[in-house]
């Protein structure tokens, strides 16, 4: 139990820093390469383009753990903690559906790809592991929309004030 608990507090973390050092690591082998070397690989710039798709969607359901996402709140501010907290389960209802459809259709896309066997140019792997990115991080933002649901309703019931995550601005 606890170890899943780890896991979910740290899941997007863990695997942000697993592609991120990835494409660090990768973009700079292949510098050194093309500046002594005079050649690089289509290999690199495969792996550098695919890690920063994973991290952006990755990022994008940390940003929905964190409610860290761009949002207009001036209205907001002049809320109750009960009104605060209907507002932001009505965003997380939409937020939700849109992911729910985007998440059909992103692997709607993964399996047109597996059928068709579609591999990548440079590394000569199956598509399928780099387009797996989209609905893999839309499936992240669902269960964390869920989770979300459950502490605004917990707000909500109690009276409590709403988790809001951290400002950038105050």
């Amino acid at each position: 139990m606890k170890i899943l608990q780890t896991i979910d507090k740290n899941a997007e973390r863990w695997l942000l820093l697993t592609f991120y050092v990835m494409l660090v690591i990768t973009m700079a082998i292949e510098v050194i390469r093309r500046e002594l070397f005079a050649y690089s690989s289509i290999w690199g710039e495969e792996i550098v383009r695919y890690s920063f798709i994973y991290l952006a969607w990755i990022g994008a359901a940390a940003a929905v753990k964190e409610r860290a996402h761009i949002r207009i709140d001036v209205l907001m501010h002049y809320l109750g903690p009960r009104p605060k907290a209907l507002l932001y389960i009505f965003g997380d209802l939409v937020m939700f559906i849109v992911a729910l459809v985007a998440l059909y259709w992103s692997f709607e896309t993964v399996l047109v790809s597996a059928k068709f066997g579609s591999v990548s140019h440079g590394l000569r792997v199956s598509m399928v592991w780099f387009l797996m990115a989209v609905p893999a991080g839309f499936t992240l933002m669902v269960w964390r929309l869920l989770q979300s649901f459950l502490r605004d309703y917990r707000s909500l019931r109690d009276g409590t004030p709403v988790f809001e995550g951290d400002k950038l601005f105050d």
